[in-house]
């Protein structure tokens, strides 16, 4: 596995019978201490999970003994307000008469009153915080399990259950502080963000001005249907990691990341600039991924649940849709920002203009640094391309010449062969 799982003990050899039994023992006793059966052991081992079920059952370590409706009993919440509660965290229902929730549950839901009985939130409030906490966490969740990392014929699920076992106690902990800390600092920083909006006069309610950028990796569908899984992996985490890297090295701030493409938003426009200069540069340069094309914009932006929505998003994303490879693009108020708040440290070039769907005819700028030539057309991008495409071509060409020389080389090696079997008298059948 990966992330807190760590990784897997090879398969035993026949030497190590011992020790794998004393390791399914000690697994058994750590399971039956946190209420599985030995039914459900067996069945685990049977199916080859018993790794995974020692993670699961530790993971929430309290045993199974509520139904939803005793839940509500011993909390005093009602049904219907605890099925809305279940479903915003994202999990699946339950009926009546399951026993699937732990005394975790009823402290969860007993935290949910104890926020609302203090006014920090009320009931939609606390449901809409919920669901947000759920998809995250879930994305988390997922991020921690990769499925090719947990599926190999060269483990042994008993010596990995004992192995994760015997961390468990440390890493899971350690993971969920960890947890806490990035929110106490994600939290904070949005505090302090906040902090200056309304010392710049920003009423309560108000939408805060912002720069949106977006940039899109030019032929990522056709460059994942020529690629294995591993390596389509390796190439969605390059873009992640120059994306993520350039955007907040320049205090920006990444929405979303969804395959092949970045949304992300900037409090001046000058640093968004440079953002998607940098984004265009990095691509440029790496052999492992394509150009990408950019699209900025400015203006007042709605923000819910950490997302940001509006028409100053959508001109953004309109944008880079029709840019080209390899270039940046901005609307007519980020170019008239820009020029006004850096002067000298940017150029514009205005393009005609182009009718965006759903939003009118709009004037578009292509951005450089101060002193580069004008590429509105991606030129540059085209000339790259160009350039990968006779590397890739001389790649193939010194194949086929290794593959024609290996051919020779077993052509001649068979002749010689044959020559030898016919001086030495022939083959069997001859003598």
């Amino acid at each position: 596995m990966s992330g807190l799982f760590g990784g897997y003990d090879s398969l035993p050899t026949d030497d190590d019978g011992a020790r794998r039994e004393a390791a399914l023992s000690h697994v058994k006793e750590i399971l039956l201490m946190h209420g599985a059966t030995e039914e459900e052991i067996d069945r685990a081992v049977a199916d080859g999970v018993i790794d995974l079920f020692v993670a699961e059952r530790m993971l929430i370590p309290s045993r199974r003994r509520y139904s939803r409706v005793e839940v509500s009993e011993l909390t005093g919440v009602d049904l219907e307000k605890l099925e809305r509660f279940w479903r915003a965290l994202g999990f699946p229902g339950v009926a009546d008469d399951e026993t699937a929730f732990t005394d975790l549950d009823l402290e969860a839901v007993r935290l949910f009153q104890g926020l609302q009985a203090l006014g920090a939130a009320d009931t939609d409030t606390a449901v809409q915080m919920a669901r947000v906490m759920g998809s995250s966490m879930a994305r988390i969740a997922e991020a921690e399990l990769v499925p090719g990392d947990m599926v190999s014929e060269e483990v042994d699920p008993v010596l990995s259950a004992e192995a994760f076992a015997g961390v468990a106690d440390v890493t899971i902990p350690a993971m969920a502080k960890l947890l806490e800390f990035v929110w106490r600092r994600q939290v904070a920083a949005g505090i302090q963000r906040n902090m200056v909006l309304r010392s710049h006069g920003l009423a309560p309610g108000q939408s805060p001005d912002l720069a949106v950028g977006f940039a899109d990796m030019v032929g990522f569908t056709l460059l994942s249907q020529h690629l294995s899984d591993e390596e389509l992996a390796a190439v969605v985490r390059r873009f992640e990691e120059l994306s993520h890297d350039i955007v907040t090295s320049a205090r920006g701030r990444v929405v979303k990341m969804i395959g092949d493409e970045v949304m992300f938003v900037v409090d001046d426009v000058a640093d968004a600039a440079r953002i998607g200069l940098d984004l265009a540069e990095a691509y440029a340069d790496d052999d492992l991924l394509s150009d990408v094309r950019v699209g900025l914009s400015c203006g007042p932006v709605l923000l819910r649940d950490g997302d940001y929505f509006g028409p100053t998003v959508n001109l953004a994303h309109r944008i880079v849709n029709i840019a080209n490879p390899g270039t940046v693009l901005m609307s007519d108020e980020f170019h008239a920002a820009l020029m006004a708040e850096a002067p000298g440290q940017f150029t514009g070039q205005a393009l005609r203009p182009r009718l965006l769907k759903d939003l009118g005819r709009v004037q578009l700028w292509w951005c450089g640094r101060a002193g580069q030539e004008a590429d509105g057309t991606g030129a540059a991008a085209d000339r790259r391309r160009n350039v990968r495409w006779e590397r890739l071509s001389e790649v193939l060409r010194d194949l086929e010449e290794l593959r024609g020389v290996g051919e020779r080389l077993l052509t001649s090696n068979r002749s010689a062969g044959s020559v030898e079997t016919q001086a030495g008298g022939g083959d069997a059948e001859g003598a």
